[in-house]
C-alpha cells in the first residue's frame, strides 16, 4: 500500500465536518499513539492526585509575632 496516497485525516461517516486519524498513513498513527499515550498518562496523573492535579497545600494559620520585651521604638515619641 502506498502511503502517499493516504491522507492523515479522513472524513468521519458520523457527519458532514468530521474528521479523524487515519491509521493507513504514518503520521495519523504516530498522532493516534501520542493521544493515547497522553490521555493515560492525564488520567493517571488524576487518580493519583499528582503532577498538577497536586491539591495545595492546606494554609498555615495565622499566629501573632512573638513579643519582644526589649526596648521599642516609639511613633509618639516627643520630637526634639
Amino acid at each position: 500500500m502506498r502511503y502517499d496516497d493516504e491522507p492523515v485525516f479522513r472524513r468521519s461517516k458520523w457527519g458532514t465536518n468530521r474528521y479523524h486519524y487515519n491509521p493507513h498513513n504514518p503520521v495519523g498513527l504516530a498522532l493516534i499513539i501520542i493521544t493515547v499515550l497522553f490521555v493515560g498518562t492525564m488520567l493517571v496523573l488524576m487518580a493519583n492526585r499528582a503532577g498538577p492535579f497536586e491539591p495545595s497545600p492546606a494554609p498555615v494559620p495565622w499566629s501573632p509575632p512573638p513579643k519582644d520585651h526589649g526596648p521599642s521604638p516609639s511613633i509618639n515619641s516627643p520630637g526634639p
